[in-house]
């Protein structure tokens, strides 16, 4: 069949590249081999989120006392944590399929798994499709880890985790990534014990030190062991344990192994060579900046590209090739303001360059730094973990990258990103009138740190 879009894979940027395509008179084919949403819905930040919310109500009744109020004994229900979980899930995934229904006959959705027979050729349940273009959506998924024995293990990935109804009394993550992190403060606010291996010196490694120091204060704290700057030889049984043998020589035991130590991408079962699509040598997908791989007619979006593996930068991608595909004007892929936020407690937020990558690239720069605890509203609330940090130009007072550890820092970090992509000076916040008590006070006062804003 003979059709003018096919897009594989059902992702944050699949299903509405796929409906627009539908509804701009395109006949077009979605494929989708697993579960309509992708992972941001099924196995991502939905149900993740929701889970550390859960995680957060927990801590927030235990420490209530520091607020002047008695909650009790608190009792985590895991498996009503997962059916919320489950159902939050299934809300958001009919909702992909009621917009997906809803599109009209010009768009036909297939379940089952695509692979390329030819130049933007596939084959979907033995019947083929061939498009005037292919838009690759397809992901990536957990690594399994490179560690001696683990494999003969039941180690946990992001998905299986969630699946747990009893408790792990004992968990152990291995990689303090986003992942990591928010999943080993999530089961130790739960009631776990929790111990995190990290290769390189810091959580959050590729933050600056200052920002990951921050978090890492807190997380021990509420008793998460670190084992920073640490390497795993191999893992094994021990009676009824897991047991994690480290290059030292010490051995860590515990009930359960939590791997969180990569992605890769789901490109080996697709048939790439076949339609001449290229890969780079970890599998993922080649695109230029208008999301254009070296075959003819053939893009990609989202994570399966290597790029940064967020839910928002999917989406904005099939904004960016929906309107190029539409010879309307269009943003390039590499001009983007992108934000990151771990959604650990407190948040740790990004936007920009961090100071360890501006002076990697020779720039001119000046920092701000300030404590969170120093706005009025987290003292009010209790809430002064963390810290908040601007860095800018020195020449044209340009926004080069910003960082906001602290609580709401996930929604804080937006306004710097808003100034960054207008392409204005860091004298718009600190001219701002920003409403008192707020978080957002701080956004100021960190600006106002640096000389050339503070009050005389």
């Amino acid at each position: 069949m003979d059709v003018d879009a096919i897009v594989i894979g059902s992702g944050q940027a699949g299903v509405p590249l796929a409906t627009r395509l539908a509804a701009s008179g395109r006949r077009t084919v979605l494929v989708e081999r697993s579960r309509l949403g992708g992972t941001c819905i099924n196995y991502g930040c939905t149900p993740t989120k929701t889970m550390v919310a859960s995680a957060r109500a927990a801590h927030m009744a235990r420490t209530a006392g520091r607020l002047g109020v008695q909650a009790g004994p608190v009792r985590v229900d895991l498996p009503a944590i997962v059916a919320r979980k489950d159902a939050m899930v299934r809300r958001w995934r009919e909702g992909v399929e009621g917009r997906l229904a809803a599109a009209g006959e010009r768009l036909r959705v297939l379940n089952g798994h695509a692979r390329f027979t030819g130049e933007r050729e596939i084959e979907v349940a033995g019947a083929r499709y061939r498009g005037e273009i292919v838009v690759i959506n397809t992901g990536v998924r957990p690594a399994p880890p490179d560690v001696e024995g683990l494999a003969a293990l039941p180690w946990l990935d992001n998905r299986r985790i969630m699946e747990l109804t009893e408790l792990p009394r004992h968990l152990i993550v291995l990689g303090g990534g986003y992942i990591g992190c928010e999943f080993a403060q999530m089961f130790r606010r739960f009631g776990s014990t929790v111990r995190i291996i990290q290769r390189g010196p810091h959580l959050l490694d590729r933050e600056d030190p200052d920002v990951s120091e921050a978090l890492e204060g807190v997380f021990r704290s509420e008793g998460i062991e670190l084992l920073l700057g640490t390497r795993v030889r191999r893992a094994s049984r021990r009676d009824l344990d897991l047991a994690i043998l480290l290059e030292d020589g010490r051995e860590i035991a515990g009930s359960h192994i939590l791997a969180a130590v990569g992605r890769r991408p789901n490109t080996d079962d697709l048939g790439c060579e076949r339609a001449k699509v290229a890969l780079d040598a970890k599998g993922f997908v080649k695109v230029d900046d208008q999301y254009r791989n070296s075959a003819a007619g053939v893009y990609a979006v989202g994570d399966v590209t290597g790029g940064p593996q967020f839910t928002h930068t999917s989406w904005d991608d099939h904004r960016i090739l929906f309107d190029l595909l539409s010879g309307k004007p269009a943003r390039s892929r590499s001009g983007r303001v992108i934000p990151s936020v771990v959604f650990t407690d407190p948040q740790v937020a990004s936007v920009g360059l961090n100071e360890r990558e501006a002076k990697a690239r020779g720039l001119r720069h000046e920092v701000a730094r300030m404590p969170f605890g120093s706005i009025a509203r987290a003292i009010e609330t209790d809430e002064t973990a963390g810290l908040l940090k601007l860095i800018i130009d020195p020449d044209s007072e340009r926004i080069l990258g910003a960082n906001v550890v602290g609580a709401e820092g996930g929604e804080l970090i937006h306004a710097f990103a808003a100034l960054m992509q207008a392409g204005a000076t860091a004298r718009a916040i600190v001219d701002v009138e920003i409403a008192h008590p707020t978080f957002a006070e701080g956004l100021q006062s960190v600006a106002m740190r640096l000389p050339r804003y503070a009050l005389s």
